[in-house]
Order: structure tokens, then C-alpha cells, then sequence
């Protein structure tokens, strides 16, 4: 693949390290302030930079009619907007909160759990999510993720929060050191307590996901996410 990258922080070295070491070529490397010719020859964009810049960057790479893989996460609030504008261009997007593998195997174990949970009122959930203190969006868009879903398939609430609110799903976010990310979800009762957990041990996973997503996305058009390229749409 001739692959752009637009964010070249961490993630950004990572995906380039191990791109190269597969024989794929990176052809514009870079933050917020390129230029449309900075893509020419690209076959597809991995897009890892700020909450500020995802979603015109998208956009962008969508008007060019270049395949975009985004793991910006920041601007949730967003992508609706994003999808719509892929549909309207006909253009080939793909974006995850987080691109591990076992992480979206946790996405999946976690809907179905939070289904069969459902039947047990007395068992409370909630949300914990560990990462480096580096990390400036909170909670992080995996913990979000992880929320939605839960909300979608548990009838004990409608929302999430940060706080101690009553009758929303809290998300506790706790930022120190150089954690690469934890997430759990925790579903407790007055007597027991059962919890699916996910520890990150290195951004590798990350990158690895991000460009079989790339892989993926080439030649095909509209949005796409996780569960359509590991066949976890349970």
C-alpha cells in the first residue's frame, strides 16, 4: 500500500515503523497543515492526530475521494456528520475508537453480557478506563464506545456520565503515568461482583489493526467499523 499519514505522534511512528516493515511505502507523513497535493499517490489515509483536527481531516480526505482510516477519537460527537458526508460523496471511510483486535472482541463479549446482565437489576454497572497521563480526551472514545453499547443493550439507563449521578452509567478515567490503556466494565451487586477487562501492553495492536483496516478499506466504498472487518456484527 502507499499509505499518508496525517499525525505523526506516537501512534503515527508506530503505524510507520510497522508499515515499512511489511513492505508497505508511506508517502506524506505529517500533522494538520497539509496541502491537497501532499496526498498525490496516496492509495489511503491512516489518520491518528488531535480531537481538533479529526474531523476536518476526514472530511478533507473525503472530498478528495481518498480512503480515510481515522482512530482520532475527541470529536464523537461528530461522526454522524462524517458518515452522512461519506454517504453523500460516495466515498470509503472506516473508523474505530480503538483498533485492537482484542479490544473489539471486548466490544463484542461486552454486548452480549450487558444483554444477559439486563435480567439481573441488582447487579449495578459502570465503566473504569486507564491510560497515560498524556492522554487528553476523557474518557476515552473506547470507554464511550463501551458505554453505547452497554446503553443500547441494558435497560437500567439511558445515559452515561463522569459523575456520581443516579440512574446514568458512570465512566471512571484515571490518567497516570505511562499506561498505553486499560478498560473493564464492572457489574456489582450488594453480594458479588463480576467484571471483562482489557489491558493494552503496547501501541503495536493498535497500528497492526489500523492497517488491516487499510488493507481492508482499498477498493471498497462507504463507512466502515470493526465488526465488518472481524465479522463481530453479534
Amino acid at each position: 500500500m502507499e499509505i499518508a499519514l496525517l499525525g505523526y505522534g506516537k501512534m503515527g511512528k508506530e503505524i510507520e515503523r510497522i508499515a515499512v516493515d511489511l513492505g508497505h511505502s508511506i508517502v506524506f507523513k505529517g500533522g494538520s497543515d497539509w496541502e491537497n497535493e501532499d496526498l498525490t499517490g496516496a492509495e489511503v489515509v491512516i489518520e491518528f492526530s488531535s480531537p481538533e483536527a479529526g474531523f476536518e481531516n476526514v472530511i478533507r480526505c473525503l472530498s478528495l475521494q481518498i480512503p480515510i482510516v481515522s482512530g482520532t477519537t475527541g470529536w464523537h460527537q461528530s461522526l454522524p456528520e462524517a458518515i452522512a458526508f461519506c454517504k453523500e460523496v460516495d466515498g470509503s471511510f472506516f473508523y474505530a475508537s480503538n483498533y485492537s483486535l482484542g479490544v473489539n472482541i471486548f466490544f463484542a463479549l461486552n454486548r452480549v453480557l450487558a444483554k444477559w446482565m439486563d435480567q439481573f437489576p441488582q447487579f449495578c454497572p459502570h465503566i473504569v478506563e486507564l491510560h497515560h497521563s498524556m492522554k487528553k480526551d476523557i474518557p476515552s472514545g473506547t470507554a464511550i464506545s463501551i458505554a453505547e453499547d452497554i446503553l443500547k443493550n441494558h435497560s437500567q439507563f439511558n445515559s452515561w456520565t463522569t459523575e456520581n449521578v443516579k440512574d446514568q452509567l458512570k465512566i471512571e478515567s484515571i490518567r497516570e503515568g505511562e499506561i498505553p490503556g486499560t478498560h473493564s466494565v464492572r457489574y456489582q451487586s450488594l453480594t458479588d461482583e463480576l467484571h471483562i477487562e482489557h489491558i493494552s501492553h503496547g501501541r503495536d495492536a493498535f497500528a497492526k489493526g489500523a492497517l488491516l483496516a487499510a488493507e481492508f478499506l482499498i477498493g471498497k466504498k462507504g463507512f466502515y467499523q470493526m465488526n465488518d472487518l472481524l465479522n463481530l456484527n453479534l
